[in-house]
């Protein structure tokens, strides 16, 4: 596997076969870890295309496995970002952490995808998920 990233907040390393493992690490990192598990499943349930997909969530270490939503971006003007990160709102998520180190490009299809949602919010009157779940 090979580590992209290794912080005091998290570690992610994406297999060769394309899964990413995050591990919550540091403060609040138990909060955090459910915050990204319970928005990743809520994304899903709407049919949000852009985002990864939960695979494998591990409370006890903290980890989450993903699918991978493509390579990191290194240049993106602010605009086109800001439109990024407004496509989330129809799904009723705010990222909370519009940056472009959150945006990948899918090669696949040609997509720019979102990532990383461990502060994102999800808007009041979407708390119910497409099946009715929280």
């Amino acid at each position: 596997m090979e580590t992209v990233k290794d912080t005091l907040r998290a570690m992610v390393r994406i297999s060769y076969d394309g899964r990413v493992y995050k591990t919550f690490l540091g403060p609040k990192a138990a909060e955090r870890f459910a915050n990204e598990v319970r928005v990743l499943r809520h994304l899903e349930a709407r049919g949000c295309p852009f985002v990864p997909r939960l695979l494998e969530s591990d409370p006890e270490k903290l980890m989450i496995v993903t699918t991978s939503c493509g390579n990191r971006v290194d240049h993106l003007d602010a605009e086109r970002t800001g439109e990024l990160f407004a496509e989330l709102l129809p799904y009723g998520v705010r990222h909370d952490d519009p940056e472009m180190r959150n945006v990948t490009y899918r090669q696949s299809d040609g997509r720019f995808c979102l990532i990383d949602f461990e502060f994102a919010t999800i808007l009041p009157g979407f708390e119910k998920s497409a099946n009715g779940q929280p």
